[in-house]
């Protein structure tokens, strides 16, 4: 076996209500809690709130602005809202961009660095402020990551990766899940199987537990993604789906994702989709531009979705994966063609220079990405 290292993930609560047993596990003083409107209004931070204040947390401090793809200028008003509150931890509460900005906030209250000085890869190397994650949708495996992205001028996504930002708790509570519209379902599903595909194939850091993780992610979401949509109410579908959205996070975290992730950010930095359905709409094309380095690593991962291919050769099996993702992305209701959410062919000159602008992603594509291959492979998704 060659040498490897992998980094684990937060103490892990799992189990319906275990948002609200945190209190349990928080230190005293004043709670900094990060979340957004939404989730604030349809009342899934209530438990979790009632309890802190039960067990004499009184001075909750609520930041719910942040929004869709988060800004420094938000990322900034949380971290002042929580100096000025006084806060001694942090929790985050909601999908991607909550739980983004609380590991970020949580990291510059506690050790007091200044944001500029810590972008890029295991740079931040203080200590932050205790910090406990509530994931609301099973996509994007933030509560498992030492990774926060923060959309900065001109929609240029930049982005913290490193271990202080690792939470000490996280709780995996699959009936905050079960009110989800099936488009954020589907959106979000879609992302965290792009995780599991991406972390197994990835062309650094893979190593035999990161690719346990994300076979296992990958069976749990592609087994339970359409469940999840037709039967929204259903508690197993859901609790697989948190959990393997969680796995796929330990995996990627450990085996960095890549091209399909660097072509979606600038279509959520520049056009603002949804992050889940920027990686859907670039995951067929990519995948194909990556299926003879990655092929034998597709064709392991094809009998876990498609029935009866184990006698296949690779390459069918293969191309059986990438048919198999393209169908589940349809059957989710998600439209697959850049072209179905506004984006024109004038568009693909800039979103190829932006997505070069992704080198931390697409050093660990399986298959090198140039400017020309992502004009190509934006058309060919167009």
């Amino acid at each position: 076996m060659r040498p490897f290292t992998f980094n684990p993930g937060p103490r892990i609560l799992s189990g319906d209500g275990s948002a609200a047993r945190l209190a349990d596990l928080l230190p005293e003083g004043p709670c900094l809690l990060v979340s957004d409107k939404q989730v604030v209004r349809l009342g899934l931070i209530d438990a979790c709130r009632a309890s802190l204040e039960a067990a004499g947390r009184r001075d909750i401090i609520l930041f719910d602005e942040v929004e869709a793809d988060p800004s420094r200028d938000t990322l900034l008003a949380a971290v002042e809202r929580g100096r000025e509150g006084g806060a001694t931890h942090v929790v985050g509460f909601g999908g991607g961009s909550p739980m983004d900005v609380a590991k970020l906030a949580a990291y510059l209250l506690g050790s007091g660095d200044d944001l500029d000085s810590i972008w890029g890869v295991d740079v931040a190397d203080g200590v932050g402020l205790p910090l406990a994650l509530v994931p609301t949708t099973a996509g994007t495996g933030s509560e498992a990551t030492p990774i926060s992205v923060i959309t900065c001028e001109g929609g240029i996504k930049l982005a913290v990766n490193a271990r202080p930002l690792t939470a000490d708790w996280a709780a995996l509570d699959p009936g905050l899940t079960l009110g989800l519209p099936a488009e954020v379902t589907a959106a979000t599903g879609i992302d965290a199987i792009v995780h599991s595909v991406e972390a197994f194939t990835s062309a650094r850091l893979k190593n035999p537990i990161s690719d346990a993780l994300a076979r296992e992610a990958f069976r749990l979401l592609t087994g339970n993604l359409q469940v999840a949509i037709d039967d929204p109410a259903n508690i197993d579908a859901r609790s697989a789906m948190l959990l393997g959205a969680h796995l796929a996070g330990l995996a990627f975290a450990n085996a960095p994702v890549a091209g399909v992730h660097a072509l979606a950010y600038p279509l959520g930095g520049l056009h603002h989709l949804p992050h889940g359905l920027s990686n859907a709409l670039m995951l067929r094309t990519v995948m194909q531009h990556n299926s003879e380095a990655a092929r034998d690593l597709y064709a392991e991962l094809a009998p876990l979705l498609v029935a009866d291919c184990e006698a296949l050769g690779s390459q069918a099996r293969c191309a059986a994966l990438i048919d198999g993702l393209d169908r589940l992305v349809v059957a989710s209701g998600l439209k697959p063609r850049l072209r179905d959410h506004g984006i024109s062919l004038d568009d693909i000159p800039t979103l190829a220079r932006e997505a070069m602008k992704q080198t931390r992603l697409l050093v660990n594509n399986p298959c090198h990405i140039d400017e020309q291959d992502a004009r190509r492979l934006y058309e060919a998704a167009w």
